[in-house]
């Protein structure tokens, strides 16, 4: 699957047919959360990689990835708007 994390992100937010701005706030609040807590084991896997391996995983470019989804979420609780904002696209192939 190419996009691992987009699905990971999906299945850590509640669903509900019930509109509640507070809930979905301290569910993307907890989300940012839950992405930061990533960071230890991401460095943790890079130090573990084979740095002589032919192909190798982009752990800079999963960073990099995992910052753009916060700096989204945090700019959307932070200055909510009404028409929809472009974001960059993500690497999602962290394969070389």
């Amino acid at each position: 699957m190419k996009r691992p994390i987009f699905a990971l992100l999906l299945t850590t937010l509640p669903f509900s047919t019930h509109a509640d701005r507070d809930g979905e706030r301290a569910a993307l609040a907890r989300l940012i959360h839950e992405i930061e807590a990533l960071t230890p084991i991401v460095r943790e896997a890079e130090m573990q990689a084979d740095s002589g391996a032919r192909i190798r995983f982009q752990y800079g470019w999963l960073q990099l990835d995992l910052d753009r989804i916060k700096l989204g979420i945090r700019e959307h609780l932070d200055a909510p708007r009404a028409e929809p904002r472009t974001f960059p696209p993500l690497k999602g192939d962290y394969r070389r």
